[in-house]
């Protein structure tokens, strides 16, 4: 009988290592939802106010401010904002704060928003508008632009 010497190969083994990057940037992306005072009836004596949220997502730990600006309507500014139908002007206010004592707008130190830090969960920047009472303006359609900016 024939012994059938068999070849004992050996496997080998060699090993290296990969270093595997990514470089995480500051970022951030912002969403809104419109600010609908709805119906105005310009005989009534109380404001008529509304309110919407502006939601900022950055990257974690990224330091950002808010700001509104004045809007788009002829002769408005941060503190006389106004819708406007044609040449009709209905003037209104946005707020950061529920009360309505503090007007929203773009300067930092004075009406902007104190820079926040981001966390892993957007951030929701509520904005209370308002719209002054007994405006004598006729019936229409009123409408103003905001931009919303975020720096970072």
């Amino acid at each position: 009988m024939c012994a059938i010497a068999g070849s004992s190969a050996q496997a080998q083994t060699v090993q290296s290592v990969m270093d595997v990057t990514a470089t995480v940037v500051e970022a951030c992306a912002v969403t809104t939802n419109d600010l609908a005072f709805g119906n105005y009836d310009p005989t009534a004596i109380d404001p008529t106010d509304a309110t919407a949220n502006i939601v900022v997502a950055c990257t974690p730990g990224t330091i950002f401010t808010v700001a509104l600006n004045q809007g788009t309507s002829p002769g408005a500014t941060i503190t006389d904002r106004r819708m406007a139908n044609g040449l009709d002007v209905l003037r209104y206010q946005l707020f950061s704060d529920a009360a309505r004592l503090n007007n929203f707008g773009a300067t930092p130190g004075l009406d902007a928003l104190p820079a926040q830090t981001s966390t892993a969960t957007p951030a929701v920047v509520p904005v209370f508008g308002r719209v002054a009472p007994q405006q004598k303006v006729p019936p229409g359609e009123y409408r103003d632009v905001v931009t919303v900016s975020v720096t970072y």
